[in-house]
């Protein structure tokens, strides 16, 4: 018999509200106290966009994800089909993103594998993902087997990273450069602090002999910024660093870690810079990452790709605006945006201005894809691709394809130097960790192990603590063994 329902309020008082938000979609993030994996909502409130998700254990979290929740929903038409890589070393059996390696299931091949070739750091930042500290430097043996990694999953890998740790501090570094390029790696980078170029000339010298790609640290123009974000005043030693990678004729990319309330105001000026220094071929600009070593920060008001694209808007007098922009397709579209500009006796012409990038990479609707080339269409894919290093002969290549109407004399690494270029790469903490965007990704950290890592997974999920513990058990079991040698030739004698 059915009961009959008594409202405890009268009907004719009550009534029905609207959510503050719109409910995009459903995806799976981390608790940021437990990493647990657990779902998470995105939601569109106010113009933003808002990552919701609750722990059973440690209740409800929110994060910014975006300022600007329509660019946010337009972005998915750059999201382009994954390339499959070769070969994947791990199997399904967990699910993302605890089977990393890559499984199956990963949805793109890696634009640019990373080695981490050492743990040691010359700094103590305050701001450092990695948590560098005391721990282990690889082997060559060890180097050379996360090389033919990269290259059996790849076949033709095209960017290869070396870092840290600070990767200059150890001894075998020029040796690893010279083994990544003999296996035909295109272009190898290092990622550094830049503190060794300024204080060791003679091993600077061996390092620009062999060319290798620069990814220097440099988050501003004040001793301010340093002494925020890395604990120390470096802004004399980061110019003369500068001035000596020019000497070597060393392209380098200025990578600036940008932090609430630290140094947003030096965004443009950091452009301007770069425009400007002879060995600068574009700035790269990463909002703090909040794994290893970070600040008091606040999840709801955290530096977005949007707002680095607003200041540099702003901050740059006209040279660059909103829409020379356009999100990276290889990876997802919200991880990353770049633009590309020609620069001439000081004169500055942004690649989009010359023609409608977006349109080109519009995967969703292609509304005037018979108009185009499809010659220009894979040198934009090249362009506004993670592989893509500023800099390189490949890049000049593609740049010239699609801006042909330039009137362009030089080429190669002679127009390479003329191609400046600006990306924001926004890695994700456990606070907007979203599996969907860790899928997509083609930033791999390679493993000692021999597994390829995606470079969010690797900082959040617990990979880099696991690889930490295997190599000091390595190292330790290798002492152990040596010591037991020695006893036993002791004993013969």
């Amino acid at each position: 018999m059915l009961r009959e329902f008594k409202p405890s309020v009268p009907v004719e008082t009550r009534k029905k509200k609207t959510a503050d938000s719109i409910f995009h979609e459903l995806t799976r993030s981390l608790c940021p106290v437990c990493r647990r994996v657990i779902d998470a909502q995105i939601h569109l409130r106010d113009g933003k966009v808002i990552m919701r998700k609750r722990c059973k254990d440690h209740g409800w979290f929110e994060a910014l994800i975006s300022p600007d929740a329509e660019a946010y929903v337009d972005s998915v038409r750059f999201n382009k089909p994954g390339t499959i890589p070769l070969e994947f070393t791990t199997e399904v059996k967990d699910g993302c993103p605890h089977d990393c390696g890559l499984c199956p299931e990963h949805k793109q091949h890696a634009c640019l594998g990373l080695i981490e070739v050492n743990t040691g750091c010359n700094l103590a930042c305050p701001t450092c993902f990695a948590d560098a500290g005391p721990g282990h430097n690889l082997t060559m043996e060890e180097v050379e087997m996360m090389l033919e990694t990269f290259v059996r999953t790849e076949g033709d890998p095209e960017v290869l990273q070396y870092s840290g740790g600070e990767p200059t501090l150890h001894p075998l570094l020029p040796d690893f450069v010279r083994l990544a390029q003999a296996k035909g790696i295109r272009h190898v980078m290092i990622n550094t602090n830049g503190l060794r170029f300024a204080r060791d000339p003679e091993w600077a010298a061996t390092i620009g002999e062999l060319k290798p790609m620069i990814y220097l640290q440099f988050d501003g123009l004040t001793d301010e910024t340093y002494v925020t974000l890395r604990g120390e005043p470096l802004l004399a030693e980061k110019l003369k660093a500068l001035d000596r990678l020019a000497e070597l004729d060393l392209d380098t990319v200025l990578v600036a870690a940008i932090e609430r309330g630290v140094n947003e105001h030096e965004i443009g000026p950091l452009v301007e810079f770069g425009l400007k220094h002879p060995a600068v071929r574009g700035v790269n600009f990463q909002p703090v990452t909040h794994t290893g070593r970070h600040p008091d920060f606040d999840p709801l008001d955290r530096v977005t790709i949007p707002e680095v694209v607003g200041r540099i808007a702003e901050q740059t007098s006209g040279l660059f605006a909103k829409s020379d922009f356009v999100p990276v397709p290889c990876c997802n579209p919200g991880c990353q945006s770049v633009t590309y500009a020609y620069v001439e006796d000081g004169k500055v012409t942004p690649l989009p201005r010359l023609l409608n990038v977006d349109d080109y990479l519009d995967y969703i609707t292609n509304r005037t894809w018979p108009e185009f080339s499809s010659d220009i269409k894979v040198a934009l894919e090249g362009l506004w691709s993670s592989s893509a290093a500023p800099g390189g002969d490949t890049l000049a290549d593609q740049f010239e394809c699609v801006a042909c109407d330039l009137g362009l004399i030089a080429s190669g690494h002679e127009l390479a130097k003329h191609v400046f270029a600006i990306s924001i790469k926004d890695f994700m903490d456990s606070y907007t960790f979203d599996v969907k965007k860790v899928m997509k990704c083609c930033v791999e950290i390679i493993t000692p192990e021999g597994k390829m890592v995606p470079f969010c997974a690797y900082n959040n999920v617990g990979y880099r603590e696991a690889d930490r513990a295997h190599m000091a058990a390595k190292r330790l079991a290798e002492r152990q063994a040596k010591k037991g040698l020695v006893t036993i030739e002791l004993d013969e004698v």
